[in-house]
């Protein structure tokens, strides 16, 4: 006998709270959760990102400062909320899965090259001795990610789309 598929992360759920619903109740729920309704993503996710900038920052006036962020670990959209206390995690989880295909390819392309900077910047200044360096290292990966963040917070809110090669280019 095979064994049965493992179920994907979206049918693992018991219930979908956005089946059913009409499109105003479906877009009203998800603005109560602070889910914006018609991109299905949410701007918590960036406090992922904004923690590691967080602490970036600190490195120049604080070094030690330097192993918090080397203990910092990427998190998918999906892993964030279920680490998160988000009161409405599960919403999340699900309006991003339904959200479009073009506005998901856009912000997991953002979010997938400031992860990439993030884990390069992490392998260098776990291979720098000096303090000057790691700070030099934490300045420029502040530059490139800010922009990636603001970018990725205009494709939440439905903004105009953004060229990563444009914003790297700043």
């Amino acid at each position: 006998m095979t064994a049965p598929a493992q179920p994907s992360a979206r049918e693992d759920r018991t219930t979908s709270q956005l089946a059913g619903l009409s499109a105003e109740a479906r877009a009203a729920a998800l603005k109560a959760a602070n889910i914006n309704p018609l991109t299905g993503l949410a701007t918590d996710y960036l406090n992922h990102f904004n923690e590691a900038i967080m602490l970036l920052e600190m490195i120049p006036d604080i070094p030690e400062c330097a192993e918090d962020f080397l203990a910092w670990s990427p998190l998918s959209y999906a892993e964030h909320f279920w680490a998160s206390n988000f009161k409405a995690r599960d919403l999340a989880i699900e309006a991003y899965e339904c959200a479009a295909a073009d506005i998901r390819a856009e912000f997991d392309q953002m979010t997938e090259t400031m992860t990439s900077i993030l884990r390069e910047v992490g392998s260098a200044m776990r291979e720098a001795v000096q303090d000057s360096t790691k700070a030099k290292l934490a300045e420029q990966a502040i530059g490139w990610l800010k922009p990636l963040v603001a970018a990725a917070g205009g494709v939440i809110n439905g903004g105009s789309e953004a060229d990563v090669e444009t914003i790297m280019a700043s």
